[in-house]
């Protein structure tokens, strides 16, 4: 399966207009804190992998944790990649193992997000800690229907007033990295 997004800068008051003009779906809101990992094999920023821990907390208090691995980006038109998750029972414990196995905590991303579904797609409004405000619309495919995902992605971001030639390839651990 592969996640096809598409991601730029805007302001969240003028997109969550016109997500009630177009009748959105709200999803949820959640606090993510992300802690990727450096691994002792091989240097994910020159393989352009992750391996990530996600803790995530709804607005009710309720928290889980997800293992994700992120394969590299598979074309130059949007941000779709390989992506394989599964829940974590106790993230302190798969912390613990990925340290006694030589994996190191990279860096951490901390993010507000508030989620939407909007044809076919989640619309999902992310507030960085040290970045700013993004957009992302993604949904998955299979191989075969990426093209024509990223199109969709392309209509649902005009839609908003958002501009698909905008978007941003790199990663919000990539842009903290980048000190952007």
């Amino acid at each position: 399966m592969y996640e096809v997004e598409l991601k730029v800068r805007a302001d969240h008051d003028r997109v969550r207009d016109r997500l009630a003009d177009r009748d959105a779906d709200p999803v949820d809101e959640v606090t993510q804190i992300d802690t990727y990992y450096d691994a002792p094999h091989r240097e994910f920023a020159e393989t352009d992998e992750a391996l990530r821990l996600r803790e995530e907390t709804t607005a009710a208090g309720e928290a889980s944790t997800e293992l994700t691995y992120k394969g590299p980006l598979v074309e130059a038109e949007s941000k779709t990649r390989r992506e394989i998750e599964t829940a974590v029972a106790d993230g302190e414990a798969a912390a613990e193992i990925f340290e006694a196995l030589g994996f190191e905590p990279a860096a951490t991303v901390r993010k507000e997000r508030e989620r939407f579904a909007l044809d076919g797609y989640t619309v999902t409004l992310d507030a960085v800690e040290g970045l700013g405000e993004f957009v992302e619309v993604e949904t998955d495919a299979e191989e075969k229907g990426v093209e024509s995902a990223r199109e969709g992605a392309i209509e649902v971001l005009a839609a908003l007033g958002l501009d698909a030639d905008d978007q941003i390839r790199t990663s919000y651990l990539g842009l903290l990295l980048a000190g952007e």
